[in-house]
Order: structure tokens, then C-alpha cells, then sequence
């Protein structure tokens, strides 16, 4: 089967539109993912990846994405036999002594070359759980007096990627700036009235949620969402959410998938959707061949 090394956007729309045709509600990706994993990081980082491409004529039947000794991969299930090739690639093209993978534990295609290729079950480790909302009936969202909830404009980069980092730097700095954030805006299938914020009486904002639409399957992913340290507690993350899951509703989706993590280690962000009526279903199941 041929293979082809990423070269830019063509590639990137090429593979999420791989992961659309084949989607699921057992398959580990939405096309959104792809859309904020790949344009949500500096191109610093993005250089130390690898990622390749096999085609069957004009039409990608699977792809690898390496960082580091970690492989993300996603083949269609009609042609089990290239996720073989993906792991043999993985295999020869990475250094290190152990080298690991996560897949959905209903991708049983990847599981079982995973078998094949001496690869097996990391017990430990951290783990993602999909959850899923339908969207006939979704709440009311509330914000406190003087707090404005809506959608972003195209205007608003700076303060898109400000609100960003100030909810991603519990743990280290987060790296989001204004140019990152602005790739993500111009990356397809992003649009701003799916990208939703929770404005402060100061004009900073204090909370936001952005969804990813499948048109196709009708289904969206919220991916990410997060409120500024200062402004926690009041119930915004919460309102955000409804109204961003609200317009996506209105765009035709029936149904919206999060994948937050499901260890014990950090269970706040699953919380937080299963109180908005997300309900748990598959997870990811961690493997790993020592060399």
C-alpha cells in the first residue's frame, strides 16, 4: 500500500476526512479532534512530529501520527490489513526502548494487529471516556448578573487565546497565543458560532467551549472547553457548554461526543459534562511493546 509523509493542509483535511467516513460511535476520533490536536500547538512542536498517510489511488484508507515514541492511529475497519503497515512503519521509524499506543476498546481491527505486531495491554496510566449527549433536550443555560454568554467573532483572537491560557495554567503555562489560536479559527470545520464564550462585566472572558461539526453524521465534539481560575465556581463552564451544545442543535447535529479523561486522577472535567447530561459509554485502552 503506498505511503506518503504529511505534507500541510491537504493532508490534514485528507485524514479527517477519513475518520468522517468511517465514524462511529465506536471509532476513537471525531474530525475535530484532528482540527485542534494538530493547529492548537506552536509549529515548534509540530515539527517534532511524524505522521504518514497510506492511499488506496485517490482515497486514504489509514494514518499514523508519532510524538515521541507514541503512535495515534486510525485505519478503516474495510481494510484491517494496513494497520499492519502502520505499526510496521511506527516500529522501524521510531527509537526507544518501549513504544505505546491508545485505542478505543471497540476498535477491534487495531486491537488485534496490535496482538499481531507483540504489542500488549498497559494496565495503569491515564485513559479517555467518550460521553455523549443527545440534543432534544438539553438545559437552560444561566449566567450571574452582568456576565454576557455567547458566540466569538473573527475579531477576537487575542481575546480567544487570552481566556485559553488563563484556564490551561493550573499545571504548567499553557503556550497558547494569539497566531496558535488563529490557526485553529482558519482550520476546517471550525466556525465561530460553535466557538462560545462567557463574557465578563469587564470585558475579559471568563469561560469558553468550542464544538467541532460533523455535518456529515450530524454529530459535534466539544473540544476544548475550560474558565479562567478567578471566575470558577459560579456555574460558567456549565452555561457555556448548553449554549455552545444549544447552537449546535440549531445547525441540524442530533447528538455532541467530549472525551474527558475517566482515571480517578483528575476526574473534574467528566463531572462537569455528566452534570449537563453527558452519559459515559467506551474508553481508551493503553498498549505498549518493550523492545
Amino acid at each position: 500500500m503506498p505511503r506518503r509523509d504529511f505534507s500541510g493542509p491537504d493532508d490534514l483535511r485528507a485524514m479527517q476526512e477519513l475518520v468522517q467516513r468511517i465514524y462511529q460511535v465506536g471509532a476513537r476520533f471525531h474530525l475535530g479532534d484532528l482540527g485542534w490536536e494538530y493547529n492548537s500547538v506552536a509549529p515548534e512542536r509540530q515539527a517534532g512530529w511524524r505522521i504518514a498517510l497510506w492511499r488506496d489511488g485517490d482515497e486514504v484508507v489509514g494514518w499514523g501520527w508519532v510524538e515521541g515514541q507514541d503512535l495515534l492511529l486510525v485505519v478503516d475497519p474495510a481494510r484491517p490489513e494496513v494497520a499492519g503497515e502502520v505499526l510496521d512503519w511506527f516500529r522501524e521509524s521510531t527509537s526507544g526502548d518501549s513504544l505505546g499506543c491508545s485505542v478505543l476498546e471497540s476498535e477491534t481491527h487495531l486491537i488485534a494487529a496490535l496482538a499481531k505486531a507483540g504489542f500488549q495491554v498497559h494496565e495503569g496510566g491515564h485513559f479517555y471516556t467518550h460521553h455523549t449527549i443527545a440534543l432534544a433536550d438539553l438545559g437552560t443555560p444561566v449566567v450571574p448578573a452582568g456576565f454576557t454568554l455567547r458566540h466569538t467573532r473573527p475579531d477576537e483572537v487575542e481575546k480567544r487565546a487570552a481566556v485559553h491560557r488563563a484556564a490551561w495554567s493550573d499545571l504548567r503555562p499553557s503556550k497558547m497565543t494569539a497566531e496558535v489560536m488563529g490557526a485553529v479559527m482558519n482550520t476546517w470545520p471550525y466556525r465561530s458560532e460553535l466557538d462560545w464564550v462567557v463574557e465578563a462585566p469587564n470585558g475579559e472572558f471568563a469561560a469558553s467551549a468550542l464544538i467541532w461539526l460533523d455535518e456529515k453524521n450530524r454529530v459535534g465534539l466539544v473540544e476544548p472547553v475550560g474558565c479562567a481560575t478567578e471566575y470558577r465556581r459560579r456555574g460558567l463552564g456549565q452555561a457555556v457548554n448548553l449554549g455552545a451544545l444549544h447552537a449546535l442543535r440549531e445547525l441540524g447535529a442530533v447528538e455532541a461526543r467530549v472525551c474527558p479523561r475517566g482515571d480517578d486522577e483528575y476526574p473534574q472535567a467528566r463531572k462537569l459534562y455528566q452534570s449537563i447530561g453527558f452519559r459515559p459509554g467506551l474508553r481508551t485502552v493503553n498498549y505498549r511493546l518493550d523492545l
